[in-house]
């Protein structure tokens, strides 16, 4: 059976998963066999949940269509405004809720992504194919440092995250997903994720060091954990670095423009 021949041809940041020498251009890929194209994607290092959009000759299709001997194919990364209503969907439907679970690498992004408001799952002992469970029963987004998990055929909503910052990584997530106005600080508990709720000074009186009883009046309760917070020096600490963390994001759309 002769070997056959396609030509494959990626958009904008899915060139970054490519060697350089496939980068921005169309390039020659060869198979033996029917290989189905999301297998041919991943087999170029990109996992499928960056891929919005699959045009094979011109026509909208499906991962689980075959690549075929002579085919041209062009793969098109998310779309954050180009209407694509009419094509095929790669997704069965969207996320209405923006909720994470985030893998073992991300523990200090994650309780940054709380303290914003976010609903973030975390623990550092997590499988993989636990949060592959986790993500798909919950409809949480995968964020991830390793590819190889986006590569499940069952994950549907996840991303790769490029910088290996922890403070670059909040930054990257609030502007790849949209977030801002979905920020809300000291909505999450940092810990636990559990979410944080007024409560009567009475109620958590006995629990509280003199000085804090003396010149605190407000207080608020994870209903998870149970842990106690109030506007102390922690609280002024955490405003600084949520500052700091849109300042960041301000002068990364800054640099972009």
């Amino acid at each position: 059976m002769p070997q056959k021949e396609a030509r494959l041809r990626f958009y904008e940041e899915l060139n970054n998963f490519l060697i350089p020498a496939n980068r921005k251009k169309t390039f020659p890929y060869r198979f033996w066999g029917t290989p189905s194209v999301k297998d041919v994607i991943e087999s170029l290092g990109i996992p499928h949940t960056e891929v919005d959009l699959i045009l094979i000759n011109g026509c909208s299709v499906n991962f689980k269509h075959h690549l075929a001997d002579g085919d041209r194919m062009a793969v098109y990364p998310v779309f954050e405004s180009l209407d694509i209503a009419n094509l095929s969907h790669l997704r069965e439907t969207p996320l209405r809720k923006t909720r994470f679970i985030l893998d073992v690498h991300l523990g200090k992004t994650a309780r940054s992504l709380r303290m914003l408001g976010f609903d973030v799952l975390y623990q550092n002992d997590y499988a993989d194919p636990e949060i592959v469970f986790v993500a798909t029963t919950q409809k949480r987004i995968i964020l991830t440092r390793d590819r190889g998990i986006l590569k499940y055929k069952k994950v549907t909503h996840g991303y790769l995250i490029r910088s290996d910052d922890p403070k670059k990584q909040v930054v990257e997530v609030l502007d790849r997903f949209d977030l801002f106005s979905q920020i809300k600080p000291f909505h999450r508990c940092i810990a636990c994720n559990g979410l944080i709720l007024k409560i009567d000074k009475n109620s958590v009186e006995s629990r509280l060091k003199p000085k804090t009883k003396q010149y605190y009046n407000e207080f608020f309760q994870c209903e998870n954990c149970n842990k106690v917070f109030w506007k102390g020096s922690h609280y002024k600490n955490m405003l600084g670095q949520i500052d700091e963390l849109l300042n960041r994001t301000l002068q990364s759309e800054s640099s972009s423009n």
